[in-house]
């Protein structure tokens, strides 16, 4: 059963622009590997975390680095959660995620379903 869903739209330009207004905001955002992508994909990451959180209901607490979204062989994106993410999601029965990510035109966008059983 789908229990949240999500989605985000990111300006990929304004964004690396708060990223180089603000250095150490990668480092709170994104993990090491996340880190090295280039702008598009870094966007359409930060957009996919907004939508993770979305998907919840946006509580409070939750760390940005508690969430990843990694790329198999074949570039299909999946969502890693730990620490208060996969607490939280557990709490409220999700058992699996679905991500989709897309990046155009100066746009990154992401959608996350949440899915699991209601607790």
């Amino acid at each position: 059963m789908i229990l949240g869903l999500g989605i985000d739209v990111v300006d990929v330009a304004r964004f690396m622009a708060v990223l180089t207004r603000t250095p150490r905001l990668r480092e709170r955002v994104f993990t090491p590997a996340e880190g090295r992508l280039p702008a598009s994909s870094l966007a359409a990451r930060f957009a996919a975390k907004e939508a993770l959180a979305k998907s919840l209901g946006a509580p409070a607490g939750l760390r940005w680095l508690d969430a990843e979204v990694v790329s198999d062989a074949a570039g299909r994106p999946s969502l890693v959660v730990t620490g208060t993410v996969a607490a939280y999601a557990a709490r409220v029965g999700v058992t699996s995620w679905h991500v989709s990510l897309s990046h155009d035109a100066g746009i990154a966008s992401a959608v996350v379903v949440a899915e699991g059983e209601r607790s």
